[in-house]
């Protein structure tokens, strides 16, 4: 697996409750500190429902946008989703909570799926598409930082402990959220 981009949230108005967000990340060349709440130079301001500890980076896979890029009709530029990485593999929703991976100087821990949200619907100028995102069933995932370390486009990602099958997976997460 390959680390194939690094994004940053920039701050851009937006129509909500703070009038402002960073879901509108973009593609960063060279290395980047991930810190315990996230990446360096990234914005997260509805701290209410994103970043932390145990949200403090989104991950997107690249089999979930070949499948988003063919259900829209059109290529997608990384950071469309507002993930600060993208990895070459696997399908997000098939990874276990709890999973590590080793990413350039960092270690990551999977701790939930990604909730869409009405500032995800504006990011992608729909406003049904929270309902999509739901039925597509493509979450992404957060990640807590277990260890600070710089990433760059290129870097290896790699599986760093296994996860018992019995562990709940992003998608487990994902539809237990919807299904209470």
């Amino acid at each position: 697996m390959k680390l194939l981009s690094v994004c940053v949230g920039i701050l851009r108005a937006v129509r909500g409750k703070s009038g402002w967000t960073g879901i509108h990340k973009q593609p960063v060349e060279g290395a980047v500190l991930i810190g315990r709440l996230g990446l360096s130079g990234d914005h997260i301001l509805d701290t209410e429902n994103h970043g932390g500890p145990d949200q403090a980076v989104y991950i997107y896979t690249q089999p979930d946008y070949d499948f988003w890029s063919a259900e829209l009709a059109r290529e997608l530029e990384p950071g469309t989703f507002g993930e600060n990485l993208l990895f070459s593999e696997p399908e997000s929703a098939s990874v276990r909570l709890g999973q590590q991976f080793a990413v350039g100087g960092a270690l990551l821990e999977i701790t939930c799926a990604r909730i869409p949200c009405v500032t995800l619907a504006e990011r992608m100028g729909d406003p049904g598409f929270v309902r999509r995102f739901r039925e597509a069933r493509r979450p992404g995932m957060y990640a807590r930082v277990l260890q600070e370390g710089e990433v760059q486009p290129g870097d290896k990602v790699t599986f760093a402990d296994a996860v018992v099958n019995a562990v709940p997976t992003v998608l487990d997460n994902f539809e237990a959220f919807f299904d209470r």
